[in-house]
């Protein structure tokens, strides 16, 4: 080889290693093929244990499906948290950081498990094209797609799980509740105020009082609240309640002689992290749930071998591998992946997809038992199937009681009274719509 030539050839090298270092985000994520996965959690503060254990499960299922099928079509799955302590400043500010970090899909998707943070953050997605995932928390009417185009309170929504909840409780007197009287003891935040109206109109068609009792965060102090309740001898307490709160009422309960077994508690107060530290006064306490606890399902056993296998789980405390707020980690996790390979199916296999793919494929997903089966999650949730009208996508739950060891199932799943509930939805969004000045319709 001529001088000039090896010159020339040494000269087109060093540039393109150059031009390579220099590549925007965008592009560089394009030739690694890595789906970026924003995930504003917390781990610490009251609410600390629950996120562990929910975005732990997160984390490990997308590690085993990078580590089982090398990512989504080749695509391997990232991510980065960034702790928001449950509060909605920092929830915000973690929002920005993340999004600044991936200009190709600003993160993907936001999953922050917190009511508070998502009504932060439901303007901001429609500006940076982004979807908001708020799987069993967040705003409720949002599941009017035609209003909210970029927000997904998927599984279901606090108005359905109550609505659900009385019709258990009306299934245990033959079918009515009228005459009786329900406490309503509830987080005194946006996530305890969120499901009122869905409950006052169930006492309005079902003939049942309704005392709201709320209780200041975090709710470690709940004296006054519960010497109410031991006053007033309502005949069921529905419990609204989150971290911390939720082992002192029971515990409370206890105390005054409230029986637990009358107690029926949001699927945000039925974790082992409410459970086991309340010991025996936790016995015969019920709440509602979408997600099945244990390793009976595939997916869970799966991740187990494969990735605890390979020392790569995210879980300092491997016992928390198959509690209730783990697998419901992997369950939103399972959504989130199904959302990128159905976008991936319509807009490019093997490519990373934007924020806007995103939206379409969270609003076209059909998540059914089929698919569930092939999965390994037949049971751990129940289909899902998503439109623009409908971004809720199912609105099932089923009831647990906890046994004084673990979580057993006392009833199939139950659908909330749709005809009741999902007009308050519309009226909801139709008036923020209007607010708002946004026109109603559905995106392309």
């Amino acid at each position: 080889m001529k001088p000039l030539k090896k010159i020339l050839l040494a000269t087109a090298a060093v540039a393109t290693v150059v031009v390579s270092t220099m590549l925007p985000i965008s592009q560089a994520q394009a030739q690694e093929k890595e789906q970026f996965i924003a995930l504003p959690s917390y781990r610490v503060g009251p609410y600390g244990a629950n996120g562990q254990a929910y975005y732990g499960g997160m984390i490990d299922y997308m590690t085993y499906v990078n580590m089982k099928e090398g990512g989504i079509n080749g695509v391997k799955l990232t991510w980065e948290e960034c702790e928001t302590e449950y509060n909605t400043a920092k929830g915000v500010e973690c929002y920005e950081r993340l999004k600044a970090k991936d200009p190709v899909a600003h993160g993907t998707v936001y999953n922050v498990m917190a009511t508070g943070i998502t009504y932060a953050l439901i303007e901001k997605s429609v500006q940076d094209k982004v979807p908001l995932l708020f799987p069993g928390y967040g705003r409720t009417d949002a599941v009017d797609g035609t209003v909210f185009p970029w927000a997904f309170p998927l599984v279901t929504t606090y108005q359905m799980q109550i609505s659900a909840i009385v019709k258990f409780l009306a299934s245990k007197n033959k079918g009515s509740l009228a005459g009786k009287k329900i406490a309503y003891m509830y987080h005194d935040s946006a996530y305890g105020k969120e499901p009122i109206a869905a409950l006052e109109a169930e006492a309005a068609l079902g003939k049942f009082t309704v005392m709201q009792v709320p209780v200041a965060h975090p709710g470690n102090e709940q004296g006054a609240q519960w010497l109410r309740i031991r006053q007033e001898k309502p005949d069921y307490v529905i419990f609204w309640g989150w971290g911390v709160m939720n082992q002192t009422a029971l515990k409370a309960a206890q105390k005054v002689g409230y029986p637990r077994d009358q107690i029926i508690g949001s699927w945000w107060a039925g974790s082992e992290e409410d459970t086991v530290p309340a010991g025996a006064a936790a016995k015969g306490y019920m709440s509602a749930t979408w997600n099945v606890a244990g390793d009976a399902p595939p997916a869970i056993a799966g991740i187990k071998s494969v990735v605890y296998g390979a020392n790569k789980g995210n879980m300092q405390d491997k016992n928390k591998v198959g509690s209730v707020l783990y697998n419901r980690g992997v369950s939103i996790a399972i959504v989130t992946v199904e959302a990128i390979r159905n976008a991936q199916a319509k807009f490019g296999k093997g490519k990373v997809i934007t924020g806007e793919q995103m939206r379409w494929a969270l609003e076209n997903l059909d998540l059914n038992n089929a698919r569930l089966k092939q999965l390994g999650a037949t049971g751990l949730l129940p289909e899902i199937k998503t439109s623009c009208q409908n971004h809720e996508g199912s609105g099932k739950i089923k009831i647990q009681q906890w046994d004084g060891s673990k979580w057993v199932m006392v009833s199939d799943w139950i659908e909330g009274n749709k005809n009741l509930i999902h007009p308050l939805f519309k009226a909801s969004a139709a008036k923020y719509a209007k607010e708002k000045g946004i026109t109603p319709g559905c995106m392309k």
